[in-house]
């Protein structure tokens, strides 16, 4: 057990990302069933539906999950508001994961109601200040990952900059993880565990669109590219994605509505360039809109139920840790091993990064 599914009451040392569009109850409630960290995406949800989700993922398990806030998105005050109205939901052993740095409130509001306080980062600097705010653990993703990304590193790098920097600190890695074996590998070069977003994108409890599953059971890495086009209602941020008709061309075309999706019955128009995923109640011009998709899709070439994949990275995991294998301490946290994590390639980037 390593100190990831310790902390966190796991028997896979594996979180399930917190994806708006993709990661509802029934995402949410499957992984934990199986073992890994489950989580419920909140993203812009309002807190009296928030409420609602997390109760529906309480009836659905009795093992830990977490919740993902997004306060860049949302703004301290709304994702305070969140929190305040999902804590008092939660059940004992549950967690929290925000997705960038919470502001000061916001932390102590999750650690003032007992749940361990996960935080996704992408720089040194971040994963300083997280600790400092009293994380529990920290998700280091690396520019392999789909979605918006929060540094500039490929996630070995970051891993071993943070783990000699923080060598008693509890990480887990984010990009580049879709097999047992990518797992044991992460642990192997010092990480408590792992983060996964593209591995259950295409699982049969995933609220993603079915041709967002599609898309990226079918693609290969290069498919994949960053880039900033994706803007409106997230702005500033670089994301990785499928490519789609508007990456591969030059001209920005019209901002105009392109889609609808449906939440609790009501129509949402959605804008071409829109930072939302297109999920299962989206019609419209679907092949259009963002895919956050990370390199490791190449190894993601089937849809499942989520119990299915977690049994099969367990499976994969176990065989390659070994029946001896000992869990990574400060002592080999930083031992040199020769990465499986595909370095990111530059030229796909269409715009300059931004911090």
């Amino acid at each position: 057990m390593t100190r990831l599914a310790a902390r966190l009451g796991l028997v896979l040392p594996l979180l399930q990302a917190g994806m708006g569009a993709v990661a509802g109850p029934g995402l949410c409630a499957a992984v934990s069933r199986a073992g890994a960290g489950g989580t419920l995406a909140l993203y812009k949800e309002p807190p009296a539906r928030a409420a609602r989700l997390v109760r529906e993922v309480t009836a659905a398990t009795t093992r830990p999950f977490g919740v993902n806030v997004v306060p860049e998105v949302t703004g301290p005050a709304a994702c305070l508001d969140q929190l305040r109205a999902v804590l008092p939901e939660l059940p004992p052993g549950a967690f929290v994961t925000s997705f960038g740095l919470p502001d000061a409130d916001a932390a102590r509001t999750v650690q003032a109601a007992g749940h361990p306080l996960v935080v996704q980062v992408g720089t040194l600097a971040d994963a300083g200040t997280a600790l400092g705010q009293g994380a529990a653990v920290l998700v280091l993703q690396g520019t392999e990952a789909g979605g918006h990304l929060l540094g500039r590193l490929p996630v070995d790098l970051l891993l071993t900059a943070v783990r000699a920097r923080y060598p008693h600190a509890v990480l887990a890695v984010a990009g580049g993880i879709a097999t047992g074996r990518d797992l044991a590998d992460a642990v192997a070069r010092g990480a408590d565990g792992a983060m996964a977003g593209t591995l259950f994108v295409p699982a049969g409890e995933s609220t993603a669109h079915p041709e967002f599953k599609r898309r990226v059971v079918e693609a290969e890495a290069d498919d994949t590219l960053v880039t900033s086009l994706f803007d409106i209602g997230w702005p500033h941020r670089p994301h990785r994605v499928l490519r789609n008709p508007l990456t591969d061309t030059a001209k920005r075309a019209p901002s105009t509505f392109i889609a609808t999706t449906q939440v609790d019955g009501r129509e949402y128009p959605v804008p071409r360039y829109s930072a939302a995923a297109p999920g299962d109640g989206t019609t419209g011009r679907v092949e259009e809109m963002a895919m956050y998709c990370g390199r490791s899709c190449a190894r993601v070439t089937a849809r499942h139920p989520a119990a299915v994949t977690v049994a099969r990275i367990r499976r994969e995991y176990e065989n390659a840790r070994g029946p001896h294998a000992a869990s990574p301490g400060p002592a080999n946290a930083t031992t040199a091993r020769t990465s499986r994590f595909p370095r990111p390639n530059r030229i796909q980037e269409r715009e300059p990064w931004t911090t």
